[in-house]
């Protein structure tokens, strides 16, 4: 690509700005951040870094809009992290906000890019931001399900002590308590983790899965996870600028997908260059399907509470 955009120059968008600079996938970055000085500050810090990880791609940053303009995808990490004991959730009415005037900001800058939700609570605020956008579902889509099938993999590695190299996961459903990792749908290469792991591990790996996030949260107290989320946008970044059609479980409108209408959610979806190509269904059974349905509820209830 020739340029991206992040808005939010907090330790995700800045983290998410210095991996797409080292892998060359675009040739320029711009960080915009409300905090005077903030994005500038992250951008010069980026760039000094350019002579050791042998990267060309120009990185700048400010708290002008305009700078977003001319940009093929915007990244979107700005808005109120989680602190201690708060629910992904519980950050939504602020948030809600945040989404709305960065919508205004992309459809008047950039109309024709693609739109990649970090910014929590990724199920709803993806829905709100496809909503005020009004374009095609495939262009406005969330980063929750690569970050969780990441720790998926991890406490799978833990739990049998396989390289994690040979492992691939499947996450869906809303990311938070409620989502569903599936073993099904994971393997250690090509070997499913459904036979691997006993009831009991797989319900510890489950359990992990879900407070990944409020872990990490925990145990850093000043700050939330920033590195796991920001591989796991670089991932669907990698997959947009080089058009690889990867499947990658994100947060999608559902359209009758699934048995599920006028929400967004976490599901397989083929990630390219015009960003979501294909919703994939998978053949889930009674259990999972039951699973996922109760997190579209969760989800469903943020959406009509708001």
């Amino acid at each position: 690509m020739k340029k991206i955009s992040i808005i939010g120059a907090g330790r995700v968008g800045e983290t998410t700005a210095l991996l797409i600079a080292q892998q060359g996938l675009c040739r320029e970055i711009a960080l915009l951040d409300v905090r005077e000085g903030a994005a500038a500050g992250a951008a010069l810090d980026i760039m000094q870094t350019a002579a050791y990880f042998g990267f060309d791609t120009q990185v700048t940053g400010g708290s002008d809009p305009a700078l977003i303009a001319g940009s093929e995808l915007v990244i979107v990490t700005a808005g109120s992290p989680r602190r201690p004991g708060m629910s992904r959730s519980d950050v939504l009415d602020i948030n809600r906000g945040v989404i709305d005037s960065i919508v205004s900001q992309v459809l008047e800058f950039t109309p024709d890019a693609l739109l990649l939700i970090v910014t929590n609570p990724v199920d709803i605020l993806t829905w709100h931001a496809w909503k005020g956008t009004g374009w095609d579902k495939g262009r406005v889509f969330g980063q929750a399900g690569v970050l969780d099938a990441a720790r998926m993999a991890h406490f799978i590695a833990s739990e049998t002590g396989a390289s994690i190299k040979d492992i691939h996961t499947m996450v869906i459903g809303g990311h938070g308590d409620s989502m569903v990792p599936l073993f099904r749908f994971s393997s250690v290469h090509g070997v499913s983790a459904a036979s691997l792991l006993d009831p009991a591990a797989s319900a510890r790996v489950s359990e992990q899965t879900r407070k990944g996030g409020g872990e990490v949260l925990a145990l850093k107290k000043t700050s939330s996870a920033y590195n796991g989320p920001a591989a796991a946008v670089c991932t669907m970044v990698d997959s947009i600028c080089h058009d690889r059609k990867r499947v990658l479980s994100c947060v999608s409108v559902l359209e009758g997908e699934y048995r599920q209408s006028e929400i967004t959610a976490g599901v397989p979806v083929v990630l390219g260059r015009k960003g979501i190509e294909q919703v994939i269904e998978l053949p889930l059974n009674e259990e999972e399907l039951v699973a996922f349905q109760g997190s579209i509820e969760i989800i469903r209830a943020d959406l009509n509470a708001g």
